[in-house]
């Protein structure tokens, strides 16, 4: 006879089941690391605890603390760089879309530094 799974089993994974996919490393993925530690028997965790971690990634899903905490004025513009944080969320988009031709030229440009 199959265990009855509990209603923070059910929880977690639908939770993970929303979780994006990570397009910078496809071949390792976020969810499918916590759906295997979550389908495993929890060791010495009880339900009130089940349900809180479930909690805790439907809080990260919704971007809870984004929303409670806005960042804003000079922290995302640093002195030194103001434009680092767009600049790497635009490399970090563009980046699964490189060809390895694309790839070895950024590589090499990042060893060889002219000035």
């Amino acid at each position: 006879m199959a265990k009855p799974t509990s209603n923070a089993h059910i929880h977690a994974l639908r939770a993970l089941a929303k979780w994006p996919k990570d397009t910078v490393r496809p071949q390792i993925q976020f969810q499918d690391v916590l759906r295997r530690r979550f389908e495993q028997p929890a060791a010495g965790l009880s339900e009130d605890e089940q349900l809180k971690q479930a909690n805790a990634l439907y809080s990260l899903l919704d971007n809870r603390y984004k929303k409670k905490y806005p960042i804003t004025g000079t922290l995302l513009r640093p002195k030194s760089n103001p434009t680092y944080f767009n600049d790497l969320v635009t490399e970090l988009e563009e980046a699964p879309n490189r060809s390895w031709f694309q790839r070895m030229l950024l590589r090499v440009g990042g060893a060889v530094r002219l000035q």
